[in-house]
């Protein structure tokens, strides 16, 4: 069988905000897994797609692009407080986003991919995948990262999570578990499930071949 006919697995990673989904995702990307991350996709395209920028502001009712750029702080205001408009907002991002990732994929060369999205499920992204990778911290580590980080204040971090899924909801649709607490073993877990996953590349393309063995 032809490396053009062999099957690449999509693997999604996602958790909550402050998880530590993109530390994990460093770990793949050492073992040479490719990454996509659909959240600096969607920065991207808000960014430069004038087109989606038009939608954004109409649904906002204002223009929220000053420059050419999205004013983040406005959105993130309107929208966190204002859940319709987070759904609005997202149902014209979301298809631009997995648009790209379809053209990405093309130019892998990997027995899998990965999708890193914080919304993963919400956004229809794990439809997707073949696998899902859930990326778990309690609670008061991941507030307390972001805010120690300086990037969101104590209730900011607080309404985002609320806007976002909890574990309970994310882990029965996961297929694998990572725990990212500070005592916790992350790259033998991440070791784990990059076996697993080239385990099923082998045997689908083996099954797909016809194969044996």
């Amino acid at each position: 069988m032809n490396a053009e006919e062999r099957k690449s697995l999509k693997l999604g990673i996602t958790g909550g905000i402050g998880s530590g989904k993109s530390t994990v995702c460093r770990v793949f990307a050492v073992l040479g897994i490719p990454v996509f991350s659909a959240d600096d996709e969607a920065k991207k395209i808000q960014d430069n797609d004038r087109f989606i920028q038009d939608q954004i502001s109409s649904l906002a009712g204002r223009d929220l692009f000053p420059g050419g750029r999205l004013d983040r702080a406005e959105m993130a205001r309107l929208i966190f407080s204002n859940s319709g408009l987070l759904e609005k907002v997202n149902a014209v991002v979301h298809p631009a986003v997995f648009n790209s990732f379809e053209k990405w994929l093309k130019l892998q060369n990997s027995p899998y991919s990965i999708m890193e999205a914080a919304i993963l499920f919400e956004s229809g992204a794990s439809k997707l995948m073949d696998r899902i990778v859930t990326v778990v911290t309690p609670l008061e580590e991941r507030i307390e990262r972001l805010v120690a980080g300086k990037r969101f204040t104590r209730e900011q971090v607080t309404e985002r999570i609320r806007n976002q899924l909890d574990d309970s909801s994310r882990l029965p649709q996961s297929d694998f578990i990572i725990f990212n607490s500070e005592n916790d073993m992350v790259i033998p877990a991440v070791l784990g499930v990059h076996a697993e996953m080239i385990k099923l590349y082998r045997k689908i393309n083996r099954d797909r071949n016809g194969t044996t063995g």
